[in-house]
């Protein structure tokens, strides 16, 4: 191990939470890190700091410095904007983060996110857990730290920022249509303990209120239950076409043919009939808010 990737500040394992790790499979957003990277150290260089002291002046470890500057590790926004102060860089490092704003989560999250944004229609019904779009922050960890093989802190933190980035599709104007159908299970199950969920209840309240919005749920005494292969999920786009996922069709895989997006739609449109309407919903959810 060379000296670059020891650190010398007794506050490095905690201070590396200031940055996020980068996705392996993510060749253009490594590059975008490393260019930054670079550029952090060469402001570094022309201020005549050492990496300990910049970090010192920071307030975070040197080792975390190396990583940063080496591109093997993507700064946080506050990373940056103390960077701008520290060197006087007068904005040139703080405009950094448009730079890594769309490299900051897995791969897999921002392809998400980018077909989410563009969509002018979600089709969503969860089985298990509460659909990302309608999770709380601190509910969408408590879902990140039950996982196992077990995340390290900063994945979490990481994961749980990607999750709640992608919400901005409620902000959206014009507005897309939004539908989700829950389990009752979803609803009652208190993952995080009982205020995380209290405050969850609460949140789907005001998502449920919203014009664009369409929340329903699923009763566990149904008899019938179109759902039983899995969460189904299809995505429709302002040039017709659409995407579409189903747990227990066409091998889990992701759709786009016309014939077998049809079969999806037929599936979510029974799975909304069969649920509680959006305003029954709505005061059932306000129901168990009340027994929480």
């Amino acid at each position: 191990m060379s000296v670059d990737e020891v650190g010398t500040e007794p506050g490095d394992s905690e201070v590396d939470e200031s940055g996020w790790d980068i996705d392996p499979d993510d060749e253009p957003g490594a590059a975008m890190v490393a260019t930054v990277g670079r550029q952090i150290k060469a402001w570094r260089e022309a201020a005549g700091m050492r990496a300990g002291e910049f970090g010192a002046a920071l307030g975070y470890g040197e080792n975390l410095v190396y990583k940063v500057e080496g591109g093997r590790r993507i700064p946080r926004p506050e990373f940056l904007d103390k960077a701008d102060e520290v060197l006087g860089a007068a904005g040139k490092i703080a405009m950094l983060k448009r730079e890594l704003a769309e490299v900051r989560y897995p791969k897999k999250v921002r392809d998400l996110a980018k077909l989410e944004a563009k969509a002018v229609e979600l089709l969503a019904y969860g089985d298990h857990n509460l659909h990302g779009l309608l999770q709380t922050a601190e509910y969408a960890r408590a879902l990140f730290e039950m996982r196992l093989p077990a995340y390290e802190p900063d994945q979490i933190e990481q994961a749980v920022a990607a999750r709640v980035a992608r919400q901005a599709i409620f902000q959206r104007s014009p507005a897309p249509a939004l539908s989700f159908v829950q389990e009752e299970a979803t609803l009652r199950r208190p993952l995080g303990g009982t205020m995380v969920l209290r405050r969850q209840l609460e949140h789907l309240v005001q998502t449920a209120q919203l014009r664009n919005v369409a929340i329903q749920v699923m009763p566990i005494d149904r008899e019938e239950h179109a759902g039983m292969q899995g969460e189904t999920q299809v995505l429709k786009f302002g040039d017709g076409s659409a995407l579409g996922r189903s747990e227990g069709a066409f091998n889990g895989r992701a759709v786009d043919d016309p014939k077998q997006l049809r079969i999806l739609e037929l599936r979510y449109g029974m799975i909304r009939a069969q649920a509680l309407t959006p305003r029954e919903s709505l005061a059932f959810i306000k129901q168990l808010l009340g027994e929480t």
